[in-house]
């Protein structure tokens, strides 16, 4: 493999409030080889020069959903899982060309569907999956209606599911074990009501504490951890007192949970850009209407939840949760953020943090030597300026991925 050289390279990683001096980074063999002043490499490798611009480890999303081509979900979980893939593959591309090389699926991919991306025939960023997400007959990937008297459908699920059911203790261990056994690399519970399903509203809790215990329980046993679905301040301490680390959401929590969840070692991902475009764009991509009524209960009080966690010492990783038509909007995170958090708190999000969340720390989120090869070139200071993340990636001049270029404009 044909070694790069970036030279010049100022980088902003969140470790500090500024650019580092200008350095020369080493990438071969998918990995980041050297960092230092004045490197040398072989003469057949790519020399980058980084002079007029600003380095960055690939941006981390923390919380996608990589199959939702549809944001209707009953209708997603519908499609052919042949067309599933294909639209799984167009969404993942357009995410690495934002400048994302590493995305953690909340519900969906599968081991089986992780497999198919990574033998794809173009770029696409590295996915960390929990397999189906877990919940609860009625609960936030139940999309039967009242009226719908078709049985529970039966494990496997389609690649367009984002989740299977499963009612009481024994259940949940197995379609626990079922995650693992085939790939997942944690477990995902839906421990709240949700949006965008139609039998569970905003303060609907679900599993009982015994069945949160249970998933704890097992995750632990495989050397890994439990992120549970969660908008109100009940749901969350709950979560919080059965174990669960990854806390997703978490619009209406309160100063005094949050220090809990930070004295226990919890990190937060909000989501704050899908509630806003599910806001203004639910209803023209196909949200049914009982979706979006609930999505001010939660939308409202996103950004003073920032605030409250950010003030509770609560880390946060960078997420979007997007669904379908939406996708494009990923990057509007992190100005939305920044409106109340400063960018190195933004940043931090989608690096180190979000490389702690995901368990990766040392191999995402930096380029220290060691480290995945993934980094971006970007046309502007990002502490200064986070829009420059805006849009599908104009701001981005270069996108490496495993020591493999992917975008370069010279």
């Amino acid at each position: 493999m044909t070694d790069i050289l970036v030279k010049n390279a100022r980088v902003i990683d969140g470790s500090q409030d500024r650019p580092s001096d200008a350095i020369d980074i080493r990438l071969s063999d998918g990995h980041v080889q050297e960092v230092s002043a004045s490197l040398s490499a072989p003469d057949t490798a790519t020399v980058i020069d980084a002079k007029n611009s600003f380095v960055m480890p690939g941006l981390i999303d923390a919380h996608v959903h990589v199959n939702a081509q549809n944001a209707n979900l009953k209708e997603n979980a519908a499609l052919p899982d042949a067309i599933a893939t294909v639209g799984t593959m167009n969404l993942m591309q357009a995410m690495l060309a934002r400048g994302f090389t590493t995305v953690r699926d909340l519900g969906g991919a599968s081991g089986p569907l992780r497999k198919a991306m990574e033998m794809a025939p173009v770029q696409l960023p590295r996915l960390n999956i929990c397999g189906k997400a877990l919940s609860q007959t009625g609960g936030h990937t139940d999309q039967r209606g009242p009226f719908d008297d078709r049985p529970v459908p039966a494990w496997p699920v389609t690649v367009g599911a984002m989740g299977v059911i499963c009612d009481g203790v024994p259940e949940l261990r197995k379609a626990a074990r079922e995650q693992f056994r085939t790939g997942a690399d944690f477990l995902k519970l839906m421990a709240n009501g949700g949006v965008s399903s139609p039998s569970d509203p905003i303060h609907f809790l679900g599993f009982s504490r015994e069945e949160l215990v249970a998933a704890v329980e097992e995750a632990t046993n495989a050397g890994s951890y439990v992120a549970a679905h969660l908008y109100t301040d009940e749901a969350i301490l709950r979560a919080i007192e059965c174990g669960i680390r990854s806390l997703e959401h978490c619009n209406l929590i309160t100063s005094e949970t949050a220090r809990l969840a930070a004295q226990m070692g919890c990190i937060a991902c909000p989501t704050l850009i899908t509630y806003d475009k599910l806001k203004s764009e639910g209803e023209s991509m196909g949200l049914p209407p009982a979706s979006i009524a609930k999505v001010d209960d939660v939308r409202l009080r996103g950004l003073e939840s920032l605030t409250i966690m950010q003030d509770a010492g609560l880390p946060m990783a960078y997420g979007s949760d997007l669904l379908g038509g939406m996708q494009p909007h990923q990057s509007g995170e992190f100005e939305l953020r920044g409106q109340v958090l400063s960018p190195l708190t933004v940043i931090r999000s989608t690096t180190v943090i979000a490389a702690e969340l995901l368990s990766m720390e040392g191999l995402i989120g930096t380029l220290q030597p060691g480290a995945f090869a993934d980094l971006i070139l970007l046309e502007r200071n990002p502490l200064e300026d986070l829009s420059i993340f805006s849009g599908q990636g104009e701001g981005i001049k270069t996108i490496v991925k495993d020591a493999s270029i992917v975008k370069h404009l010279g």
